[in-house]
C-alpha cells in the first residue's frame, strides 16, 4: 500500500507503522517542524484529564501522546493497533497499560471512559465511521470525544504552498530521517485526501456524537474536533 487511493488494508497499515515504529516520534517532529508539540499541547489542553478519571488515548503508537493525560493522576490506556508501536512504547513507558486494539472492534465494554481521544491516526483507520461509533459505545454518557487530525488550512494561498510541500519537500525529508520513507509518501497522500473540518464534524454527527465543534490548529493544517455523548 502506497497510494492513499487505495483501499486501507488493516493489516498493510499495521505493517507499515510497524516498520517506522523505532524513529517514529522523531521523524514527525522534524517533519513538522516541531509544530506537533503545540499540537500535543493543544491535545491535553481539549482533553482536560483529571485525577480518576479514565481517558483512552487510542492510535497511541508509541504512547508519547498518553505521557501529558498520565501526568494529571487520570488512568489513560494507550490503545494501538500496531504491534511494532506498542512494542517500542513498552521499552520506554512499560508502566502504561498498552493495549492491542483495531478502532472499529475496541476490545472495551460499553460507557468505559471519560474521554476518548485519537490523534493523527483516524485517517489511517479503513471505516471511520465504524471508529466514530466505537468511540461513542465505550464513553460514558456525558463523556467527551477529541480528535486531533490533519484538515484543509483556511487561506487558499496557504493551502497551494502546503500541498506542494506535502507532495514535493516531505517524500525527500522523510527519505532522510525514517527508516521507511514510503510510508511518508502514503501518509502525505493520506492527509490530502482526508475530509476538511466541515467533513468531519459531519461524520462526528452522524456517529451519534452531539455539540460537535472544531478549532483550527497552525492555519488549519490541523483540526481539533470535538463533540460529546448525550
Amino acid at each position: 500500500m502506497t497510494r492513499a487511493s487505495l483501499d486501507k488494508q488493516p493489516h498493510e497499515v499495521a505493517s507499515m507503522f510497524d516498520r517506522v515504529a523505532a524513529n517514529y516520534d522523531l521523524t514527525n517532529d522534524v517533519l513538522s517542524l516541531g509544530q506537533d508539540r503545540v499540537w500535543r499541547k493543544e491535545v491535553a489542553r481539549a482533553v482536560d484529564a483529571r485525577p480518576g478519571q479514565k481517558v483512552l488515548d487510542l492510535a497511541a503508537g508509541t504512547a508519547t501522546s498518553s505521557l501529558p493525560f498520565a501526568a494529571t493522576g487520570a488512568y489513560v490506556v494507550p490503545c494501538d493497533f500496531s504491534l511494532g508501536m506498542l512494542m517500542e512504547g513498552k521499552k520506554r513507558n512499560s508502566w502504561l497499560p498498552l493495549t492491542a486494539g483495531d478502532a472499529t472492534k475496541l476490545p472495551f465494554k460499553d460507557d468505559v471512559f471519560d474521554t476518548v481521544t485519537i490523534s493523527f491516526g483516524l485517517r489511517n483507520v479503513q471505516d471511520t465511521d465504524a471508529a466514530l461509533r466505537e468511540l461513542y459505545r465505550v464513553t460514558k454518557p456525558g463523556g467527551q470525544v477529541v480528535i486531533c487530525e490533519f484538515s484543509q488550512p483556511t487561506w487558499a494561498p496557504f493551502r497551494t504552498v502546503y500541498t506542494e510541500y506535502l507532495m514535493r519537500a516531505l517524500p525527500p525529508v522523510a527519505r532522510a530521517v525514517s527508516s521507511n520513507p514510503d510510508a511518508y509518501v502514503y501518509l502525505a497522500e493520506s492527509i490530502r485526501e482526508w475530509p476538511d473540518q466541515p467533513g468531519l464534524a459531519g461524520l462526528l454527527q452522524k456517529a451519534g456524537w452531539s455539540k460537535v465543534a472544531w478549532r483550527n490548529l497552525s492555519g488549519g493544517i490541523v483540526a481539533l474536533h470535538r463533540g460529546t455523548k448525550a
